[in-house]
Parts: structure tokens; C-alpha cells; sequence
């Protein structure tokens, strides 16, 4: 084998292995995995979200600095950095916060935390309107952190 003809082989080979894990974030029936420069990094086995079709699906958010990989300090500060690494999902396709059809946001204690909550999503969302949203008590989430929201939001794909 030629030299000139090794080396086109081999770039054949590592594009062909480029394209098949640019594949590999689609699925079968075109199911995008998200992972946006600037997001939090997964530490499981889990998405930071996906879009299907017009629709942008977010898994659960919570209070993490990206730059740190740590839970930020202060409880609003926590619950807005939430919804803040939520939206740099939802932006990464092309929606904006109006844009969210639905909210669902877990807190650890429903009385301390939903007025937060509501007061971020006041500064974030203005006045309204604001999406459907469900807020849910729940015993203990990850890394004992104090909220976690997640969004579907409509962003319709670019043909």
C-alpha cells in the first residue's frame, strides 16, 4: 500500500468515526441529545435535555455554578441559578422562557421555598404571562440541594 493511499484511509477512517458520534446524539427517529457550551457537565446517566421534533424537553435543574461545578450559595441565589441553567438549555435551541409550556419544580420545603421560586420566576418571566407550572414537595434531592425545575418549551425546529 502507498503512503498517499494509508494516509487517505485514515482520514477516511477518523471522518467516518466523527460522523458516527456526531450520529450517536441523534436518535433513530431524531431525538437530539443537549449539551450546550457553558451548561452544568451530567454526572450519571442522564441528558441535560433533548429536542424532539419543535419541543425542547429540560431534564431537572438545580443551583449549580457551571464554571465550579458547585452548588451556589444562598437559597434565592440557589433557585435562580436553577432556572438560569435551565434557560441556557432552552436558549442552546432557539426558545426563550416564553417559550416554556411547562414547569415542574421540586423544593424540599414548600413553604420556605415556593415564595422564592416565585419571586425568581417574577424577575425572570416580568409581569406574565407565565407557563403552566407545577411545584411539588419532596423529602431530599441531590446533594441535599433545596430545588430542581425542569421545562418543556416550544421552539420550532429550522428547516
Amino acid at each position: 500500500m502507498t503512503r498517499s493511499r494509508f494516509a487517505a484511509l485514515a482520514t477516511l477512517a477518523f471522518a467516518l468515526s466523527v460522523g458516527a458520534a456526531a450520529a450517536q446524539d441523534l436518535s433513530p427517529n431524531g431525538v437530539k441529545t443537549l449539551a450546550p457550551a457553558g451548561a452544568i457537565k451530567t454526572t450519571g446517566t442522564w441528558s441535560l435535555g433533548t429536542r424532539a421534533g419543535d419541543f425542547v424537553y429540560i431534564a431537572g435543574m438545580r443551583g449549580i455554578d457551571a464554571a465550579t461545578n458547585t452548588l451556589v450559595a444562598g437559597d434565592e441565589a440557589r433557585i435562580r441559578q436553577a432556572f438560569l441553567n435551565m434557560k441556557l438549555i432552552a436558549e442552546s435551541e432557539g426558545a426563550t422562557l416564553r417559550d416554556a409550556v411547562r414547569l415542574v419544580v421540586y423544593v424540599t420545603d414548600m413553604y420556605r421555598f415556593r415564595p422564592l421560586v416565585n419571586k425568581v420566576q417574577e424577575e425572570l418571566w416580568g409581569k406574565g404571562p407565565y407557563p403552566p407550572r407545577t411545584i411539588i414537595e419532596v423529602d431530599r434531592l441531590n446533594q441535599d440541594d433545596i430545588c430542581e425545575v425542569e421545562g418543556t418549551f416550544y421552539a420550532p425546529a429550522k428547516k
